[in-house]
């Protein structure tokens, strides 16, 4: 028998879990804590039900350092989320992978369960976005969720920013967001949510929004929870208010967990590149000092984007020391 040599460090792939759950098992892609506002919407659809072909998408991606760059070195996804394939597009950071997400069915319908697994090891650059927004159907039983799970190991710089939310007229959507952080470790985290279809007249129509953003250390210490509960009344008061889109079309948020500048140098930089924009903002530095967020309003989707781009942009260069490039999208 011929004995093979041991494959060389920069192709071994990276070691998997002895036991890998069953991504088809509902304990995997569902969600076991719905808020009682979801909750409460609970039906057997007339249509598909969860489970069905096409009700479940799953992306599970691993991305590890070979070669002196980030390479995708896990990948298992399911339709309808599939992925663009990595590319390394930014000159200044050429080991870092830009990856594209992307949902082959148009948008979410009822009863479908999406999960996103990222997890990016030690020393990785991943850049993580959407095709395009994430349009939530009109539902008229149960309703739709989506998992997403990002874990960035020690010394990995990621950055996770998907395209808006749009409810349509009628929606349950939930959407829980657990993002573990080592220490050493850098994510940036955006999201938008708007109002509705507004070029059909359609502002805050949507039957339920709910949504957990949770950022967490691997030993389980908490950094970081912020929670959407959006529940449109007759007179819409409930998601107008100060609290909420204050009278606005469109809420954006950006995080920045990172120990590479001090906590309230990332907010002031924030606090200075979004002030020239004429959107209504807040910058607050995180608990613990592991970072800074951003949360801005307005009715232009035009400025909401400039000025949530300007903002990333300006993080991006305070945490790498190079300008962003210009994101292309398919």
């Amino acid at each position: 028998m011929t004995t093979l040599p041991p494959p060389s460090p920069d192709v071994t792939a990276t070691p998997r879990a002895t036991t890998r759950p069953d991504r088809l098992d509902e304990r995997y892609y569902g969600v076991d804590r719905l808020p009682p506002e979801v909750a409460a919407l609970r039906s057997a659809p007339d249509t598909l039900a969860p489970g069905s072909p096409a009700k479940v998408g799953i992306l599970d991606l691993g991305f590890a350092v070979r070669g002196g760059r980030t390479e995708l070195v896990e990948r298992y996804q399911k339709s309808p989320l599939q992925i663009i394939r990595p590319l390394w597009t930014d000159p200044a950071m050429p080991g870092m992978t830009y990856v594209c997400l992307m949902a082959t069915g148009g948008g979410v319908a009822q009863a479908d369960r999406y999960r996103m697994d990222f997890r990016c090891g030690p020393g990785t650059e991943v850049h993580l976005t959407t095709q395009a927004a994430t349009k939530v159907f009109r539902m008229e039983h149960d309703h739709a969720a989506q998992r997403v799970h990002l874990t960035a190991d020690e010394g990995s710089y990621v950055e996770y920013l998907p395209d808006p939310v749009i409810p349509f007229e009628g929606s349950r959507f939930y959407q829980r967001t657990e993002v573990t952080v080592a220490p050493g470790a850098t994510v940036v985290l955006g999201d938008t949510v708007t109002a509705g279809r507004l070029a059909r007249r359609e502002r805050h129509a949507y039957r339920v929004f709910a949504a957990d953003l949770r950022i967490s250390r691997p030993d389980g210490t908490l950094l970081a929870v912020d929670t959407q509960r959006l529940c449109p009344d007759g007179d819409r008061s409930g998601v107008l208010g100060p609290a909420v889109f204050a009278g606005h079309d469109h809420v954006s948020s950006l995080y920045a967990v990172t120990d590479r500048a001090p906590a309230t140098e990332v907010a002031d930089v924030l606090h200075e590149v979004v002030a020239g924009h004429g959107v209504t903002y807040g910058v607050s530095v995180l608990p613990r000092e592991c970072g800074a967020w951003l949360r801005l309003l307005d009715d232009s989707p035009v400025r909401v984007a400039a000025a949530h781009t300007a903002a990333w942009t300006a993080v991006h260069r305070l945490l790498t020391g190079h300008p962003a490039p210009p994101v292309r999208k398919p």
